[in-house]
């Protein structure tokens, strides 16, 4: 379980890099763009390269990540066996009406009884207790 957890916070990590280093490109249209002077120590030539780089990179890394996740899911996940948790031996009691109260003496309601487990036509119950 904790290498799955450290798996997700590193690809959360590796996807808000990726989003950063996309949104700094420069695209045709402008983009956001690093901005800054031509002649400083990184050109605009050497900062393209650099992101574009950078981005095939993060993406690569994404990818296997993502592939790396689901591996270890599957792994953590799965189940050999079925296992059933409801239990029919138990007999079902009768529904209690809330509103079942006698209108003159505000004493409740007798209910029926409940139905007899053999009678039900639940194809489920065992009958042969």
């Amino acid at each position: 379980m904790s290498l799955f957890l450290f798996l997700t916070v590193l690809q959360a990590i590796i996807a808000a890099a990726l989003v950063g280093v996309i949104l700094m490109q420069r695209s045709e249209g402008g983009g956001l763009g690093i901005g800054g002077s031509p002649g400083g120590v990184m050109g605009a030539r050497g900062a393209a390269d650099f992101l574009t780089r950078a981005t095939k990179w993060l993406a690569v890394v994404f990818v296997a990540l993502s592939i790396a996740l689901a591996a270890v899911a599957v792994e953590t996940t799965g189940t050999d066996e079925i296992s059933s948790t409801l239990d029919r031996n138990v007999a079902p009691q009768a529904p209690i009406d809330p509103l079942a109260v006698d209108p003159l003496t505000g004493a409740p309601v007798q209910t029926a009884p409940a139905a007899d487990p053999a009678t039900s036509d639940d194809p489920l119950a065992d009958v042969t207790q």
